[in-house]
């Protein structure tokens, strides 16, 4: 008598302070493109009858952290990560990732957060990570003009190894705690305007204090989940999480019924 093992998961189980059950807001609506309220209906469908395809299954979306040396990507994404802020700068060295896993609307979804170095001398390592990304975030220092003047290079570096019209992108302005309301108030206005020339959703965050940090990183997580899931709709790749096609090379009408589905997924 043979006895079967489930199948374990390679991927840790989703933290409850994770879970995703609406779509969070925008930053500010004049610096967004998605300004919906709420999930796309066909979206919610797909998560409430388990046809997701392979988001929630195998999906991981990779992210791409640019930016100028020092405007806080590390700090960024170890803040959301690790709810932590270690003052002790040390800037990154080619790249580092870290994977956060979500449940959004009951259904697993990972962001691979690649945190890349702004250094120049590691630029050519660094993109070289670049590529197969699908959320793009451009980070500045609100409190340093220049770091916003370079963020339209770094864009252009990161799409040079991207489909354009295939990513998703985010201009975030860092260390807000650092800069007096009329101080922010000049550069915010210079932020916006770029955000909407390049079509990017705008945000503003401190890694000091955590403010806005998990509602834009849920935001990020929200967006990539929808855009996947309806990429799964829209080339058929919907059937039942954990739906297993077995080919019996005995059964010809299993083998033919099956024949059509098998090849279209392998294409």
């Amino acid at each position: 008598m043979s006895v079967r093992v489930p199948a374990m998961s390679v991927l840790p189980p989703v933290r409850k302070d994770r879970i995703i059950a609406q779509l969070p807001h925008c930053f500010r609506e004049d610096a967004a493109f998605h300004t919906k309220k709420d999930f796309n209906n066909k979206v919610k469908t797909a998560c409430q009858q388990q046809r997701t395809g392979t988001v929630g299954r195998f999906k991981i979306s990779k992210v791409i952290v640019v930016g100028d040396l020092a405007v806080g990507k590390t700090c960024l994404i170890n803040r959301f990560c690790k709810d932590a802020f270690d003052k002790n700068y040390k800037a990154t060295i080619g790249v580092d990732f870290e994977m956060e896993r979500f449940e959004v609307l009951g259904v697993p979804f990972s962001l691979q957060l690649w945190d890349t170095a702004g250094q120049e001398r590691f630029k050519c390592i660094a993109s070289t990570y670049y590529r197969g990304a699908q959320v793009v975030i451009i980070t500045f220092d609100v409190n340093d003009v220049a770091s916003l003047d370079h963020t339209k290079q770094w864009l252009e570096d990161a799409l040079k190894e991207n489909d354009p019209t295939a990513v998703q992108l985010f201009l975030v302005g860092t260390k807000k705690d650092l800069s007096s309301p009329a101080q922010y108030s000049l550069i915010e206005q210079d932020a916006i305007k770029l955000a909407q020339e390049i079509r990017a959703e705008y945000w503003a965050v401190s890694s000091l204090t955590g403010e806005n940090v998990k509602e834009f990183f849920f935001r990020v997580a929200s967006l990539a989940f929808e855009t996947n899931v309806l990429a799964e709709l829209e080339k058929g790749g919907t059937r039942q999480i954990g739906d297993v096609v077995r080919i019996n090379s005995n059964s010809s009408n299993i083998y033919a019924s099956s024949k059509k589905k098998s090849s279209s997924c392998c294409q």
